[in-house]
């Protein structure tokens, strides 16, 4: 099943009327503040990050989508890929507790271990106040932010909503496209699509 594109809506209300990608931020509008905790004990403010590309990762390990990208390697190279060209990669944890995913921060420290995961660092969002600040649907749910924080894509990881990792190198990566064409100057052809994966636990 392939995912549905959405045209990139600057205007909230034409955004909200769209199938499809209703209740997300829309690509084009300011990342809202916000701070959270990260797995290390530090808060953490999406402010602090402007001029630095940003990508916001909702997770859950229980979830077959998410284990499939990671159980592939596939998440871990493009976390490793994009951090060491100076992009913040934060993997939010929005689950609330006693549901599927919520992880203390020694928990998914030594989760993120055991699956060689490469986040930048990994936030604690047990409340769910973040995921539904930005509208997080699905694990995984992606948000690139650019320098001047701005959201200049959300949605899916690709562009084949399966849970088969099989599916993978056919599959046209969204967030690596949206981060290609803008550290190099060009327009992000693709800045909304329908994200797809397990529901964000929230309380």
């Amino acid at each position: 099943m392939k995912v549905k594109k959405c045209k990139s809506l600057l205007v909230l209300t034409l955004f909200l009327a769209t199938w499809g990608c209703s209740r997300s931020l829309p690509a084009g509008q300011a990342a809202p503040e916000f701070t959270l905790p990260n797995s290390k004990g530090e808060q953490v403010k999406i402010s602090d990050q402007k001029g630095k590309f940003v990508v916001l990762e909702w997770f859950n390990d229980g979830c077959p989508y998410v284990k499939k990208h990671y159980g592939s390697g596939n998440m871990q190279a493009l976390q490793k890929k994009y951090s060491e060209k100076g992009v913040e990669w934060m993997t939010v944890l929005s689950s609330a507790p006693g549901k599927q995913g919520h992880q203390s921060a020694q928990g998914i420290n030594a989760l993120m271990v055991e699956w060689k995961g490469q986040p930048s660092q990994v936030l604690l969002d047990p409340m769910g106040k973040v995921g539904r600040l930005y509208g997080a649907k699905t694990t995984p749910h992606m948000f690139v932010i650019d320098p001047k924080g701005i959201i200049i894509y959300q949605g899916a990881i690709d562009s084949t909503a399966s849970s088969d990792p099989a599916d993978i190198p056919q599959s046209e990566n969204y967030v690596a496209k949206a981060l290609d064409a803008s550290m190099a100057g060009k327009t992000v052809e693709t800045s909304s699509t329908t994200p797809y994966g397990c529901s964000v636990k929230y309380q």
